[in-house]
């Protein structure tokens, strides 16, 4: 097992900015919130709207689109390694939430959508692997390791996986979050979710989820 960092950002770009190379050759996840952003890396270009998402382990170029854009990127990197805020004239970025995690060589790095309905519940669970979240819409209160926390729109938090979750969408406001989890290969094509109370079991569960990306990565 090796030290490694888990961290997402957060880089608005105004209309047609561009940023200079993001040059570590790191697994990275872009996703786009709002907007058009094009990703160049190994001469190719992928271009991505709103609600999509890109991974790759190269270095890469970013140019927002006539809109801009606003983007969610996590990047998976050595312990070593400080955070990699992206810089240009238009450009803002910050560090929304970084972990140390352990890991070894082989995963699956998944990157997926999970819509509630009004007063949705996820019922207390586990998943396979760490993740971290963002919420896109709506609003969401967590129990999670003897805490309870309500994350609103742009808020983020971390699941290692192991510990129980408990969590309940906003009876007002539809709401949905954006993750990307590290798990085991074994469950390509397959759900992680773990629930831990026999009464849940068979419980109607009415979220909806879109998968952006599941891609096996080296480390």
């Amino acid at each position: 097992m090796a030290s490694h960092w888990f961290r997402l950002y957060r880089d608005d770009f105004a209309a047609k900015a561009s940023s200079p190379s993001l040059r570590r050759s790191i697994n990275r996840v872009i996703y786009v919130r709002e907007g058009q952003v094009y990703v160049r890396a190994r001469g190719q270009c992928a271009a991505l709207g709103a609600n999509s998402a890109w991974h790759g382990a190269v270095a890469c170029e970013l140019d927002a689109g006539t809109n801009g854009a606003s983007l969610l990127r996590w990047e998976i990197s050595s312990s070593d390694e400080p955070p990699a805020l992206v810089s240009g004239a238009g450009v803002d970025s910050s560090l929304t939430l970084e972990r140390q995690i352990e890991l070894n060589d082989a995963y699956l790095l998944r990157c997926d959508r999970v819509d509630f309905p009004l007063g949705g519940i996820a019922y207390t669970h586990t998943h396979q692997g760490p993740g971290i979240r963002c919420l896109l819409t709506g609003k969401i209160l967590i129990q999670i390791e003897g805490a309870t926390i309500t994350i609103n729109p742009g808020g983020a938090w971390f699941e290692a996986g192991p510990s129980p979750v408990y969590a309940l969408a906003s009876s007002e406001a539809l709401t949905g979050f954006v993750r990307v989890m590290i798990l085991p290969r074994t469950l390509k094509g397959k759900s992680s979710i773990r629930y831990v109370l026999p009464e849940d079991q068979d419980k109607p569960k009415l979220q909806k989820y879109q998968l952006f990306l599941d891609e096996d990565i080296a480390l």
